[in-house]
């Protein structure tokens, strides 16, 4: 769904801000908060070694004052870092072994199985995704139907 939301917004609204706060400038642009959304699944799979998202990306997600990125990422950077983040997450579950499932991770203040950040990254990209199909649909009168499965890696759907 993420997918369909990258593809199907119109250019006008690429900067726009899903909602209006003063506090944070542009931290509600859509192309931001599917970079967001990106980003996070994609250093939370890294667990397990050194993180550094691929170019043109950067670590300021990282930082805790709320930094955006240098500039505005275009839909086929951020296509490509769904695609790479996609097969990052097939490879991740698909060789998940017991062991690895129950490996705690720091998250926040506290600790969480491998397997419940799995979960939560599914539930946040998903969340993400809702809202900017929201915004879609508020915006242009038309969202992106329900996608029920994920396709193949290799499906030209």
């Amino acid at each position: 769904m993420l997918e369909n939301a990258l593809r199907d917004c119109p250019d006008e609204l690429w900067g726009k801000g899903l909602w209006e706060d003063p506090s944070l400038p542009g931290l509600s642009a859509f192309w931001y908060i599917a970079y967001h959304a990106l980003f996070w699944l994609d250093f939370n799979l890294s667990r397990d070694q050194e993180f550094a998202p691929p170019a043109p990306f950067t670590l300021s997600e990282l930082d805790p004052a709320g930094v955006l990125p240098d500039r505005v990422y275009t839909r086929a950077e951020l296509q490509r870092y769904l695609a790479h983040g996609r097969q990052k997450c097939q490879v991740t579950v698909e060789s998940l072994t017991d062991e690895q499932a129950r490996r705690p991770c720091r998250f926040g203040s506290h600790e969480i199985p491998f397997a419940e950040l799995l979960l939560y990254d599914m539930r946040h990209v998903q969340e993400h995704a809702a809202q900017l199909n929201m915004f879609l649909g508020q915006q242009t009168g038309s969202a992106s139907g329900w996608v029920a499965q994920a396709k193949d890696s290799g499906s030209t759907l």
